[in-house]
């Protein structure tokens, strides 16, 4: 969940009209048989849902000339921040967000070719808990062992997990990982506490290696020792038991958002720089040992906390030819 401080609401209005106008070009580079995607949103998540394509992991190149795909219609505040987009095995996209700042649902939609939604719905994944005050950055997986897909989110439930309450600038978030599953969307398992650590935590993604499976998360903790940096967690499976959380990767404080996805033979790390409004990268063959891959990247300017996903590449290949001459 992206916690920049946010523009004045005329400005965020202002520079959501000026989005397709600002380095919106698409590339004329050809697309590849497989390429990567890249779903994020800007400013609060007024304007919903962006997308920009890859062939490489690297090189970044926004779609739609920058416009949305999808505007936020539904949850507390509707806004579409925070997107996570995954392509299940029968084809159809699955896409989950923050729908507020605070509240108790999250946001669902599913689309058979990005081009044509569903009508969004406002999950009410915390909305049995009146103490629940937040449901921050979900995340979606699909986990083949299960055949199910598994959501992700954190949260602050008021008075639970007291000893960390004073970790953050405000004593009331104070977040652990929740999760439910569901093979339909329309059935969920109850929601259950994913993942407590014993310390302040949010932005948690999954992703499954030759072996096991990963987990990274942000390290939300501002006292006694300012953390706010990403960590990795690796489990047999994506419900744990977890391992405990690695050293501080080389994201570098005041990092957060995660992401990773494997490119060829090494494993991309993305994460939003949020106190510089920059998207980074760090690269590792061996889940250890991570190269910053600093000016080897570009990036949309401005897009915030999202999620990368590869695809064959006559989606993105429809995606282009459906965008309209700017």
């Amino acid at each position: 969940m992206n916690t920049k401080t946010l523009l004045s609401p005329f400005l965020r209005l202002a520079a959501v009209f000026l989005l397709p106008l600002t380095g919106a070009a698409q590339a004329s580079e050809p697309v590849p048989d497989e390429g990567y995607l890249f779903a994020h949103f800007y400013f609060n998540g007024e304007s919903g849902l962006h997308l920009a394509w890859s062939s490489d992991g690297l090189k970044w190149h926004l779609l739609n000339n920058g416009g949305s795909y999808l505007v936020p219609q539904v949850g507390e505040a509707r806004l579409m921040r925070d997107p996570s987009l995954i392509q299940g095995p029968d084809g159809v996209f699955h896409m989950v967000w923050t729908t507020a700042w605070a509240g108790q649902t999250i946001g669902y939609a599913s689309s058979p070719d990005l081009l044509n939604w569903s009508e969004q719905r406002a999950l009410p994944v915390m909305g049995h808990e009146p103490r629940a005050e937040n449901c921050w950055a979900p995340e979606i997986i699909w986990d083949p062992t299960q055949e199910t897909y598994l959501i992700l989110w954190s949260t602050t439930i008021v008075g639970e997990f007291p000893e960390t309450a004073m970790t953050n600038r405000r004593p009331s978030r104070n977040h652990r990982i929740y999760s439910t599953t569901t093979r339909d969307f329309e059935t969920f398992t109850p929601t259950r506490l994913h993942y407590d650590g014993g310390y302040n935590v949010i932005d948690a993604a999954l992703a499954q290696t030759d072996e096991d499976w990963i987990m990274f998360v942000k390290n939300e903790e501002l006292a006694p020792v300012t953390q706010k940096n990403i960590r990795m967690l690796r489990a047999p499976t994506p419900y744990g038991p977890f391992s405990a959380p690695s050293e501080p990767l080389s994201t570098g404080d005041w990092s957060e958002g995660a992401f990773s996805i494997r490119v060829g033979d090494a494993w991309h790390l993305y994460y939003d720089q949020h106190m510089i409004d920059e998207y980074g990268l760090v690269r590792s063959y061996d889940l250890e040992n991570w190269e910053v891959m600093d000016g080897k990247t570009s990036f949309p300017p401005g897009a915030n906390h999202g999620s990368f996903l590869k695809v064959p590449g006559d989606v993105i290949r429809s995606l282009i030819e459906a965008t309209p001459e700017p």
